[in-house]
């Protein structure tokens, strides 16, 4: 564990992260999520099946995009990456449970700081996940405030446990 996090535990008990977020992985994420390069879905996730063989999910959930974010990119990256994952582990994905109920600034365009307030409140769940193992998946983990919202939101929606499983995590400046 982090200093971060032993001084404000996060909402998620785990998380597991596929690559350090440098080049030359910075740069075919980018080519994935902004230049529409989809068929690099298929090798992302099946490096994530790979690595989270370790965390045991009843079920997969993507980090879910705004409509308006959704229909500005034409795909959800991280419904795109837990396809394959799914199919690995022959479990679940859920995507319609949750969603996005606030239109955010992008994280990318923040800094560090402000990024836990941009996302506070903006998720919604429909469905009770009470003693259900989650697993969230997503492209990038920069400082977490996005995917520790989203647990928060599933905790409170009765997840007995939410891991991560990320292709690429940042390291802090």
């Amino acid at each position: 564990m982090c200093g971060r996090c032993l001084a404000k535990p996060p909402h998620y008990d785990a998380t597991f992260a596929a690559f350090c977020y440098g080049f030359p992985i910075d740069k075919l994420i980018q080519s994935f999520k902004y230049g529409h390069r989809l068929g690099l879905a298929r090798y992302f996730g099946r490096q994530l099946a790979l690595l989270g063989e370790s965390a045991e999910a009843d079920l997969i959930i993507p980090l879910p995009l705004h409509p308006l974010r959704l229909q500005e990119r034409g795909f959800n990256q991280a419904l795109e990456l837990a396809r394959p994952v799914a199919k690995a582990w022959q479990t679940p994905v859920d995507f319609r449970s949750c969603s996005r109920v606030r239109h955010t600034v992008a994280q990318a365009n923040l800094p560090w700081r402000e990024r836990e307030r941009n996302v506070r409140g903006a998720f919604h769940c429909s469905s009770d996940f009470t003693g259900r193992r989650l697993l969230l998946i997503d492209d990038v983990m920069t400082t977490g405030a996005s995917l520790d919202e989203l647990a928060r939101t599933v905790k409170l929606h009765g997840a007995a446990q939410v891991s991560l499983l990320v292709l690429a995590r940042a390291l802090p400046p």
